[in-house]
């Protein structure tokens, strides 16, 4: 079976988990909404009403209005963007790094194994979100460097993975008989052992893009993630907290967005994680 049919293989096999299925159609709907922003959010979410300012919900404002008039709605449907633009690009960018680091680790083997292996060590000994909050406070708010700032230890825990796998598949039958017909190095680890570490990566990068939502919201809450005036779920929630008694919409909608987005990619990456298992053990 080809790298591509294999992927689409194991995508099927996750999309008849009932949990998956779910979280596969909120995604959907969500990317959909979050693209579309500009055009089906009802007001300007940076537009300011400060006469109306921490009204309920309303005809008018599905979710209400923040302390300064905003409609909630709207900065709910623009902080989608920021929020999976972050999740995925963190994770775009770590997955290159760990894959690089990981992938010539394993292959390699001898000392740059194991100065891979020491420098990993190291590195998981920093707890990762004291880092981060570290570096966006010394560096500023802003979107840039909320990426660098969860992209400098996230490849750690995919280049582990890739290394994982590349140990395991480079002493297989298959990529033995390359080797032995004369097949270049490069050409072992491009075409014959990467394509199918793919699937597990899959898996690790689904679950990656929700820690990433989940701390990019958390630094925004803390005041140094994205800059303001500009939506982010975590700086809904970090400004509505002062008036939960008050206007608690402020806190629920960007609260439940957070959830509901993280639990739905969860889903997928169990269904993924059920469906890899279901895989290799028809094998």
């Amino acid at each position: 079976m080809s790298d591509g049919a294999g992927v689409l293989a194991l995508l099927r096999r996750a999309s008849r988990h009932r949990g998956a299925a779910w979280g596969l159609a909120i995604l959907s709907l969500l990317s959909v909404a979050a693209l579309l922003a500009p055009a089906i959010a009802p007001r300007d979410p940076l537009a300011q009403s400060l006469d109306e300012g921490l009204s309920p919900p309303s005809p008018g404002h599905w979710l209400g209005q923040d302390k300064l008039g905003r409609d909630v709605l709207s900065r709910l449907l623009h902080g989608a963007r920021l929020s999976l633009a972050v999740g995925f690009l963190t994770v775009a960018i770590s997955l290159s790094i760990g894959v690089a680091a990981g992938s010539l680790a394993g292959f390699l083997g001898g000392a740059v194994d194991r100065i891979f292996v020491g420098v990993c060590d190291v590195l998981m000994a920093f707890p990762g979100i004291l880092l981060a909050i570290g570096i966006s406070a010394v560096r500023g708010p802003s979107f840039g460097n909320v990426l660098f700032a969860l992209s400098i230890l996230g490849w750690v825990g995919y280049a582990r993975v890739v290394r994982a796998q590349v140990l395991k598949l480079k002493a297989m039958d298959y990529v033995e008989s390359a080797r032995a017909v004369g097949s270049r190095p490069s050409r072992l680890l491009l075409a014959h052992v990467l394509p199918n570490a793919i699937s597990p990566i899959l898996v690790e990068a689904t679950f990656g893009i929700g820690r990433a939502i989940v701390a990019e919201a958390g630094l925004s809450f803390l005041g140094i993630g994205v800059a303001p005036p500009a939506p982010s779920w975590g700086s809904m929630i970090g400004e509505g907290r002062h008036f939960l008694f008050v206007a608690p919409h402020l806190v629920t909608a960007p609260g439940a967005a957070i959830l509901l987005t993280v639990m739905s990619f969860n889903f997928v990456g169990d269904g993924l994680r059920d469906a890899l298992d279901v895989r290799e053990e028809a094998r």
